[in-house]
């Protein structure tokens, strides 16, 4: 049915953001050829001319195997894995882009941390609706504490990979695996795609926590609170408890809440020092899955009825302009309540 890693001689990454250039970058190190697509033709004449994507990861010089293209066909014939780095928003539209390109024996692997807006579902089913059999048994989610700018100057960064049929994950994980990036497998799908989504909302709060100058104290009980509601409404949606106490959860959610490279972070920052969350967008010109995560949160914890006060807080100061030093306070002087383990 699948090829095996060793057949694979060719990855196509779609699109050339910076997590799929530093994705790109990675599988270079020992696949022989790698396309690495982007619509943006800018972005495609920096990257063939100067052998650099000066838009998302400047000053980086990029691998002879990479090879950059604008043309999906191109990039997608005789590839034996696809690697989809994209936004949320993107998903549907790309699956059903690639579906008439690709082979039978196709390994997708997506990197996007994100619910649907609409439908609320998670990526992979996105994917899997788009798709179809056989590629429905054939989708890997990747997850995990990796910034790009760091994975593309070759830091020391640990991922997990997750698939329905251990030995799909495996071929994942054989397929990126290299000194630099270690690559472990999970069969927890729905746990990994929950836990990615969820921990941009609580680095908004981090950042926001931050803006307001609220010290170490109170991001460290953000973060471990924010934990706690990530693991309530995974487990309702039918995940398993320890993803959360994974790299796709923990491991995450530490570095996204507490790097200078993340944008929900810097996102959250800029709202906790009193700018508009509009002109913070704006400004910053590149998406923050953690904004639209929330109001999908918003609902899924109503569907579910799953008690989510972070969550439902950020949501007041996204969706209805709500202080943040306000939003704290009602978090502070909520029922007091004792300390359940995750999950509970």
């Amino acid at each position: 049915m699948m090829t095996n890693f060793s057949a694979i001689q060719k990855v196509a990454v779609l699109v050339a953001g910076s997590w799929g250039t530093a994705l790109a970058q990675v599988l270079a190190r020992h696949v022989p050829e790698v396309a690495l697509y982007s619509r943006d033709s800018e972005v495609v004449q920096s990257m063939t001319e100067f052998r650099q994507n000066s838009k998302y990861l400047k000053g980086v010089e990029l691998l002879p195997a990479i090879q950059p293209t604008n043309d999906m066909v191109q990039a997608l014939t005789e590839a034996g894995a696809v690697i989809l780095a994209v936004p949320s928003t993107a998903m549907r539209s790309i699956a059903a882009q690639i579906k008439p390109l690709l082979r039978a024996d196709t390994i997708i692997i997506h990197a996007a941390k994100g619910f649907e807006a609409d439908s609320l579902k998670r990526m992979s089913e996105v994917i899997a609706e788009e798709l179809g059999q056989p590629f429905e048994e054939q989708i890997v989610v990747l997850s995990g504490p990796s910034h790009a700018e760091e994975v593309v100057h070759g830091l020391p960064t640990t991922v997990v990979v997750a698939a329905k049929h251990e030995h799909i994950a495996k071929i994942a994980q054989d397929l990126l695996s290299e000194p630099r990036f270690r690559v472990y497998t999970n069969t927890d799908v729905a746990g990994l795609e929950i836990a990615g989504a969820l921990k941009n909302i609580v680095a908004i709060g981090a950042g926001i926590a931050d803006g307001l100058h609220f010290g170490d104290n109170a991001k460290a009980a953000l973060i471990t609170r924010g934990l706690a509601e990530m693991t309530r409404l995974g487990v309702a949606m039918g995940a398993k408890p320890a993803t959360f106490a994974g790299l796709a959860g923990i491991g995450d959610l530490v570095v996204t809440c507490t790097s200078k490279h993340s944008r929900n972070w810097r996102a959250g920052y800029q709202i906790g020092q009193g700018k508009a969350l509009r002109d913070v967008l704006q400004e910053m010109g590149m998406v923050v899955e953690g904004v639209k995560s929330t109001f999908a949160a918003q609902q899924l914890a109503k569907r579910f009825g799953v008690d989510m006060p972070i969550t439902s807080e950020l949501y007041l100061i996204m969706a209805e302009n709500k202080s943040p030093r306000d939003a704290v306070y009602d978090l502070m002087t909520r029922e007091k309540n004792e300390e359940r383990h995750l999950g509970d």
